[in-house]
C-alpha cells in the first residue's frame, strides 16, 4: 500500500535583506486511493508545496517520503526516474506539444526513455477511452477543446500508474461544466488505481469533491 509522509515541511527564500518563509511545518499523511484538496489564497505557498511534493523543489526543512523513500537523497538521475515513475502531474496550463496527437501525448512520460513498450501504447489508448476521447485519439491538441485537452492531461498523468498525483489548479481555465467533468475523472480515476491525490485550487467547488479539506495558512495546513 503506497504511503505519502509529509514530516515538518518548510521553505525559505531569502534575499540580501530577509528571509521569507512560505511553509512553516507542514505535515501531511496519505494512503494508497485517499485524496485531499488544498485552498488558501494566492501567493500563501500552495503550489510551492505541490513542487515540492512533485521533486520540483527542494525543501529548507522537514521531510517528504513516499512509501518510505526520501527522494530528496537520490542522485538526479534516480530523481528523474523516481518522479516519472512515481508522481503524474496536472497544471492548470495543460503542457501538451502541439505538434503531437493526443496518444502521443498521453505516452509522453514513455517517450522520453526510448519507444515505449506495445503495453504501454495499449494502456495509453485504454487511457484515452477511459477520459471519454477514444474519437480523437488521432487529433493534434489544436483540434481539442480546453476541457478535451485537460482530460489528455488527465490520463498522461496516470500512464505508469504513479503512487501520487498532483493536481495544480486543474480547472482553473475552465467553464463549469467542465469543472464537473474533469473533477469526476480526477478524484474517480486515480482512487480506482490506488493512486494517492492530492489537488491544490481556488474553487470551493472542486475542494469539496475531496474526502478531506485542508487550507494552508501562515504557512500551515489546517483540517477544513
Amino acid at each position: 500500500m503506497a504511503e505519502l509522509n509529509v514530516s515538518e515541511l518548510r521553505k525559505e527564500y531569502r534575499t540580501a535583506a530577509e528571509s521569507l518563509r512560505v511553509l512553516d511545518g507542514v505535515n501531511l499523511e496519505l494512503k494508497s486511493g485517499e485524496d485531499v484538496s488544498i485552498v488558501g489564497p494566492s501567493g500563501c505557498g500552495k503550489s510551492t508545496l505541490l513542487y515540492i511534493l512533485g521533486t520540483l523543489d527542494r525543501p529548507t526543512a522537514g521531510s517528504v517520503r513516499l512509501d518510505d523513500v526520501n527522494p530528496f537523497e537520490l542522485s538526479p538521475e534516480q530523481l528523474a526516474v523516481f518522479r516519472n515513475r512515481n508522481i503524474g502531474f496536472v497544471f492548470q496550463d495543460h503542457h501538451l506539444l502541439p505538434q503531437l496527437t493526443v496518444l502521443e501525448n498521453v505516452l509522453l512520460p514513455a517517450l522520453a526513455q526510448g519507444k515505449p513498450q506495445q503495453d504501454t501504447v495499449d494502456r495509453a489508448r485504454e487511457l484515452v477511452v477511459a477520459v471519454g476521447l477514444e474519437g480523437r485519439i488521432s487529433h493534434l491538441p489544436a483540434q481539442l477543446s480546453g476541457g478535451e485537452r485537460q482530460r489528455v492531461a488527465v490520463a498522461r498523468a496516470l500512464l505508469f500508474q504513479p503512487k501520487l498525483i498532483l493536481a495544480d489548479e486543474p480547472t482553473g481555465n475552465l467553464d463549469f461544466d467542465n469543472t464537473q467533468k474533469i473533477s469526476q475523472l480526477l478524484f474517480e480515476l486515480p482512487a480506482q488505481q490506488g493512486a494517492m491525490l492530492v489537488v491544490v485550487t481556488h474553487s470551493d467547488w472542486v475542494a469539496e469533491q475531496a474526502h478531506r479539506r485542508m487550507r494552508l495558512h501562515q504557512g500551515k495546513l489546517q483540517e477544513v
